[in-house]
């Protein structure tokens, strides 16, 4: 008998268990329940206010943290007071399932008594008629069972099975809690997609090795008796039996299923509708058991036999979906198998036996054939593993024989047929079912290639007779049948391979783009087809499908039209009329949008001539889409970022004069700048906030255009060359006049910041005049977010234009650093994890800033501050270093460190600095590493380590022995160093770099330890 402590009482009651053995199993006898907290378990109930389930999480883990907790859980369980009440029960198998997890193996002799005594009572429950538990609380009784199991057997409890057994009892309930502990069990030791630690492998091991001994044989009769006990009486039995028996058979003794008496079971119930689907996931099981390749083919052989006898593999037409989605999985195992044994045999000697399982291979093509060709997508998936193994294997065969270079012929026609669209398919609204078609359509294209990789004669005279009688017919063909051809040609690109193979020159002038030819004599098939796409006036069909698989191929093969520029125009004609831009669907418009704009890069070279009737072309569709206009544009805002850059690059590389780009830049862009101050007038005067964010993200959206635009200039073809400077910084002016908008303040920012952002690549020193603008508004306002947002802007800037920038830097820097300071120092709300986050990025492109400032070379920025200023950011960087728990700030604030030193540690350097490094910076780089935060196991910390170390050592590059004289005269002794220490440190310091690094982290490491 065992009590409760007194500070337990209320919670646990009184007596709990007393143990009385029997045999292998144990009674439980409980003394009248006492203790639970009724008021907390109320608050399991998920209709339960949330104070009421508040407790009831805290009494959860209330209940896992005492000791004698899960007992109370195991009492309440078994004694019946919660009988019903699914929720209570659930709450206690979870406490008892935490206990097995994180407490059972320390457990005394009575705890592990009183475990196999709660497991035994829930098996008599479980299994008595008068339990009907749902199948949740037996799947975690199972669970919890299997825990145990796991942490016991063979040792501590080696007649777990025969214990488990003779709670068996002769009716359904019994035998379905008794298989749930074996699927269990299956799952904590068997299942390779859980991944299990070197400890728990080895465990598992054992286990196996001491049930392969002492218990499959004991098992495989149980399963036995319930299959022939319950097979037309308890479906649902069987069927769990069925899957303990796939699940078991792939590390068991084959032989104990593999016999006369279980597979007569199984082949019967290959006949019954309710288990069929069961059985034949437990042959196949069986099939894909790892075994020596001869008893793999005779297995494979011997069931395919008689399921052909029976005819189970040549089902009626009307038979039901899923059971044929079964029999597929089973074709396919059958398949896969016989092609794994044959390639282990083919590393043998053994002809005789290889060839045996070739044949019995090719014997099954033609069941592969029947349920790839199925039309369910279900039951087709369910062999292209076997497809595309087969394929494999041809091309392990030379020379292929008639009947294989028939089956490869059958297979493609199969895969060809398989991939047009259903009638059903809805183009406009895709859902699951649609979804889950493409996913099918890619195994599909997978096998398409894998053929083409074997046989690409077969694959383009295969394409190119399908588009020859498809393509000029397309009025008279099924549009579904228009798309699949275009779509072949499309996915050839893929399929064909880019190198030449066995001579055969044919095909190496068919691979994707790179062959085609201006002369026609030599163009290759592939030339021919796209030219037919053309010609043909496909393009005219009209539905969704087709254009945009029209529109995808011609984007492809973009260099056909090099060698045949003649085709262009009707290409552009297409995107830029109702087939493409204005077509009726919203989701051909908007891939248009944006396959147009690779086109054009793609043939940017042939199209200067029709630049001008191109803009002219798509005119009306750059108008800015804003709230008062309703949205009607036929393209979206996002569409249209890329039809303005598209529009930006035919200007900018056309071979037009500057005067005529600048004037056809003007015009491009004048939608935005017509609209922009209009809408800033009426963000300032609504009073609707839904219609105000509907203006900010409008003034958004002029800015991204126009930043888009800017995309279009090069290196070569600046904006300077263009004569377009004045056209941008027009607009700039205008933009900038939102910075002062205080509503949707970030919104509007982050457009003009990207705006900025394009006209610093584009622009030379036009731009400096216009951040002064942007950074006066920034620091009335000062918000940690947009300082983040806007230093990148300034390093961009330091980046570009070094010394240039120097003068106006040195007069915003002081009020940019202390507006800085005055974000990070403002205090806010300790819960308010979004602004210290903002605060953390702020600090880190601070340091940034000053990193890019040293790199650069703008140094004079610094050391023309005022001296008392310049000794407040040395300060901050010093801060950053030791006092800034975040590794990347401190390893740049040592990089900075490091720079300062390189130009002003030397006797000519700024005045003063020498002393600050003696007094700051080599004080630094040895206080930083001591901060507990500082981990020195952590990789970005180590990287901050390695700067510190940097840098005392290019101190001591630049002031030498002074240095040593000063760490062991003055500061060394300050640490409570001993002579030898200092030494030491001395020493290595004035080694080389690599050596100083890894003594200096050691130092620390024994200092810290």
């Amino acid at each position: 008998m065992q009590n409760a402590s007194k500070n337990n009482k209320k919670i646990i009651g009184c007596t709990l268990y007393f143990i009385k053995p029997r045999g292998h199993l144990y009674d439980c006898y409980y003394y009248p329940f006492v203790g639970m907290d009724e008021e907390a378990l109320r608050g399991l109930n998920p209709v339960s206010d949330p104070q009421l389930q508040r407790r009831a999480l805290q009494y959860f883990e209330q209940l896992k943290s005492l000791d004698s907790g899960w007992k109370l859980c195991a009492e309440a369980f078994v004694n019946g007071s919660y009988h019903g009440n699914d929720h209570v029960k659930f709450f206690c198998l979870q406490v008892i399932e935490n206990y097995l997890k994180t407490g059972y193996s320390q457990a005394n002799l009575d705890d592990h008594q009183n475990i196999k005594s709660f497991i035994a009572r829930c098996l008599q429950l479980q299994g008595s008629e008068g339990t009907q538990d749902r199948s949740f609380i037996r799947n975690k009784i199972g669970q919890i069972i299997s825990l145990a199991f796991v942490q016991d057997y063979p040792h501590r409890w080696p007649s777990f099975f025969t214990d488990l057994l003779q709670t068996v009892s002769p009716n359904h309930h019994s035998i379905d809690i008794y298989l749930r502990v074996l699927l269990a069990i299956d799952s904590d030791v068997v299942d390779r997609e859980i991944v299990h630690t070197a400890e728990e492998f080895q465990r598992n091991t054992l286990i196996k090795d001491a049930m392969r001994e002492q218990a499959n044989g004991q098992l495989a009769g149980t399963w036995y008796e319930i299959l022939t006990t319950y097979e037309t009486s308890n479906p649902e039995v069987v069927c769990m039996c069925l899957d303990v028996i796939g699940k078991f058979i792939s590390w068991i003794d084959i032989n104990l299923i593999a016999n006369d008496k279980f597979v007569t079971v199984l082949l019967n119930f290959m006949t019954l509708t309710l288990i069929r689907e069961s059985a034949c996931d437990c042959i196949t099981d069986i099939l894909n058991k790892g075994m020596d390749p001869i008893v793999k083919t005779k297995l494979v052989e011997s069931f395919t036999n008689v399921l052909e006898e029976r005819g189970i593999l040549n089902p009626v037409e009307d038979e039901e979906g899923d059971f044929l989605a079964k029999l597929s999985k089973l074709v396919n195992a059958i398949g896969v198998n016989l092609i794994l044994a044959w390639q282990k045999l083919l590393k043998t000697e053994d002809k005789e036996n290889t060839e045996a399982t070739l044949q019995a291979l090719e014997s099954k093509v033609p069941l592969m054939f029947r349920f790839l060709s199925d039309e369910d997508d279900d039951v087709s998936g369910a062999v292209a593993q076997f497809s595309q193994e087969y394929i494999a294997l041809l091309k392990q065969m030379k020379p292929l024989s008639q009947k294989q270079r028939e089956n490869m012929e059958g297979l493609l026609y199969i895969v060809i047929k398989k991939m047009t669209y259903d009638e059903s398919y809805d183009f406009e609204h895709e859902g699951e079912e649609e979804a889950m078609f493409q996913e099918y359509r890619k195994q599909l294209k997978t096998i398409f290639n894998n053929l083409a990789a074997l046989d690409a004669q077969l694959i383009i005279v295969t394409v190119h007779n399908i588009l020859t009688q498809t393509l000029p017919n397309w009025e008279r063909v099924d549009q579904l049948e228009t798309e699949l051809a275009i779509s072949l040609l499309y996915q050839l690109g893929e399929a064909l391979p880019e190198k030449e193979n066995d001579n055969r020159n044919f095909i190496l002038q068919a691979t994707q783009g790179q062959h085609f030819s201006g002369d026609l004599t030599k163009a290759s098939v592939l030339q021919e087809m796209m030219r037919l796409l053309i010609t043909s006036r496909v393009s005219c069909q009209g539905h969704m499908s087709v254009m945009l698989q029209f529109f995808e191929t011609v984007v492809r093969y973009d260099k056909f039209f090099s060698v045949e520029p003649q085709h262009i125009p009707d290409v552009l004609m297409a995107f830029t009329d109702e087939r493409g831009f204005r077509h009726r669907s919203a989701q051909v418009r908007s891939r248009a949008s944006y396959l147009f704009s690779r086109f054009v890069k793609g043939v940017r070279s042939h199209i200067h001539n029709y630049v001008e009737e191109i803009l002219q072309r798509i005119q009306d569709l750059l108008v800015l889409n804003t709230p008062d206009n309703g949205y009607q544009h036929l393209l979206s805002s996002d569409d249209q970022l890329f039809l303005y850059e598209t529009a930006g690059s035919l200007i900018v590389c056309s071979n037009l004069p500057s005067e005529k780009k600048q004037t056809l830049m003007k015009n491009l862009l004048s939608p935005i700048a017509t609209k922009f101050e209009s809408l800033l007038t009426k963000l300032v005067a609504e009073t609707n906030q839904e219609k105000q964010l509907a203006y900010a993200q409008s003034i958004n959206t002029a800015t991204a255009l126009a930043s888009r635009v800017s995309k279009g200039f090069s290196s070569q073809q600046t904006m300077q060359v263009c004569g377009c400077v004045d056209t941008f910084t027009d607009l700039l002016r205008l933009f900038l006049q939102a910075v002062n908008v205080p509503i949707h303040r970030q919104l509007i920012h982050t457009g003009v910041r990207q705006y900025l952002h394009r006209m610093v690549v584009c622009m030379e020193k036009e731009i400096l005049p216009f951040v002064p603008v942007v950074l006066e508004n920034l620091l009335k306002q000062p918000d940690a977010r947009e300082l983040h947002d806007f230093l990148p802007l300034m390093n961009q800037m330091i980046m570009k234009f070094k010394n240039a920038i120097s003068p106006f830097l040195q007069e915003v820097f002081m009020p940019l650093v202390s507006t800085i300071y005055q974000v990070l120092t403002t205090p806010t709300d300790e819960l308010d994890q979004v602004t210290a986050n903002d605060k953390k990025m702020l600090q880190r492109s601070y340091y940034l800033f000053i990193c890019t400032i040293v790199a650069n070379d703008v140094l004079d920025v610094l050391k023309n501050q005022d001296m008392q200023n310049l000794n407040q950011v040395l300060i901050t960087f010093i801060q950053g270093a030791v006092d800034i728990p975040d590794p990347q700030s401190q390893k740049m604030c040592f990089n900075i460190l490091r720079k300062l030193v390189d130009s002003w540690g030397g006797n000519d350097g700024m005045a003063g600095f020498v002393d600050f490094m003696y007094k700051s910076i080599i004080p630094a780089c040895l206080m930083a590493p001591m901060k507990p935060s500082f981990d020195l196991n952590d990789g970005q910390t180590s990287l901050a380590l390695g700067e510190c170390s940097n840098c005392l050592r290019e101190i001591y590059g630049k002031r030498g022995d002074e240095m040593i004289q000063y760490l062991q005269s003055e500061y060394l002794p300050t640490l409570q160093l001993s002579q030898q220490q200092t030494e030491e440190f001395c020493q290595v310091l004035k080694a080389d770099s690599k050596m100083f690094r890894t003594y200096f982290k050691n130092f620390f490491m024994k200092a810290k330890s």
